[in-house]
């Protein structure tokens, strides 16, 4: 967890700026989030980083985030200056207290929690009985994280196996590095394990990683084909 945090505490503008410089993968990815969320009204974001997708919801979507949680100092300072109020902590320290909320949202999040069981048990007691969470990562099986996998292996991108297979841009190295990326099936698991019912499922990024900041796509409903999937399951 150190580790983990001060790559993100070291490269928190860099986060921001490889969004920027993909600002399709962005949007395509803020669509996804809204499309779950759409109708929420008190929202936790678990891991809300720098604030950026929380920002982008409130100014392109009218869905607004102002608490959550972000073990990065580097990190939670930015979202603060976007407005929000942020625990810096981890999930699994954190007290989400009962019935508080009626979506709690892990964007981007479930890879870089060592003990995800743990945070889904704490979001579902979080949350109003009918409450949802919605859970958005890039899945192990997918074209995004078998290149992620590769990277992380042979710590760089700048290897013969990898030459003209990813973007142009690819996500930071830093960041792919201490990454832990699960299965759609393990995170459904998981969230039945805690309680969770009635999953309902949507993708994006569903071009091969080398086209897709070629345009903002809107979400499809399923999980077979797309690079960043969203789980949405009911308390």
């Amino acid at each position: 967890m150190s580790e983990m945090k001060s790559s993100f505490d070291e490269y928190a503008s860099k986060y921001d700026a490889w969004f920027m410089e993909n600002t399709n993968v962005l949007y395509s990815e803020a669509k996804l989030v809204a499309h779950f969320l759409k109708d929420s009204k008190d929202v936790f974001s678990v891991g809300c980083g720098s604030g950026l997708f929380e920002m982008i919801l409130e100014k392109d979507f009218g869905i607004s985030i102002k608490n959550g949680l972000e073990p990065s100092e580097g990190m939670a300072e930015i979202a603060r200056k976007r407005g929000m109020t942020v625990e810096i902590t981890t999930v699994e320290k954190a007290e989400l207290g009962t019935e508080q909320y009626d979506s709690v949202l892990f964007n981007g999040t479930p890879s870089y929690i060592t003990d995800l069981q743990a945070a889904f048990n704490k979001a579902y007691s979080a949350l109003r009985p009918g409450g949802k969470i919605v859970v958005i990562d890039v899945p192990k099986e997918s074209s995004y994280a078998l290149l992620y996998n590769l990277a992380k292996t042979v710590g760089t991108w700048e290897h013969p196996l990898l030459k003209d297979v990813h973007p142009e841009d690819p996500y930071p190295i830093e960041f792919v590095k201490i990454a832990n990326w699960r299965t759609t099936a393990e995170k459904v698991e998981m969230l039945e394990n805690s309680g969770f019912h009635d999953s309902k499922y949507a993708q994006t990024l569903t071009l091969h990683p080398i086209y897709s900041n070629s345009l903002a796509e809107e979400p499809s409903e399923g999980y077979d084909r797309g690079d960043y999937v969203a789980i949405c399951a009911r308390k």
